[in-house]
């Protein structure tokens, strides 16, 4: 329980520490997980970027609403299926983010600087086993 709320604490202030950094564009954490996702993804469905991001449908959404309206993100039928749609980035998305990346990697490099690299490399490793257990478990919203 005490790992839980640890990680729990840490994610909360990492999410709120980015929220912060992202503000002034008008963006968030989760919109930017999105993003990342949609990416990772390759054209994914709401549904897919819902499990892949560990939430409900309704929340990616209104992300992609929002993230839409940017200019960001696109909705397209999916060429296999028809009744499908596909979610893709757009150049703004990989303009604006090819802008922030270095001063964003410096602060996330700032925020992970009490580990060594041994020790970062150890708590990625471990976190990454986490979430793809919880995943594969369909442990989710």
């Amino acid at each position: 329980m005490e790992a839980f709320r640890a990680l729990l604490g840490l994610a909360l202030r990492l999410r709120n520490q980015m929220d912060e950094r992202l503000r002034p564009d008008g963006l968030t954490t989760q919109q930017a997980a999105l993003l990342t996702a949609v990416e990772r993804l390759d054209g994914p469905s709401v549904t897919q970027a819902a499990a892949f991001l560990g939430t409900s449908h309704q929340n990616v959404a209104q992300l992609v609403t929002s993230l839409e309206r940017k200019g960001m993100l696109a909705v397209h039928p999916d060429p296999a299926d028809g009744r499908r749609r596909v979610l893709r980035a757009t150049t703004v998305n990989a303009d604006y983010w090819q802008a922030r990346n270095p001063a964003d990697h410096a602060a996330v490099a700032e925020w992970f600087s009490a580990l060594s690299d041994d020790e970062l490399r150890a708590f990625r490793d471990m976190t990454v086993r986490l979430l793809k257990a919880q995943i594969t478990r369909g442990e989710g919203p």
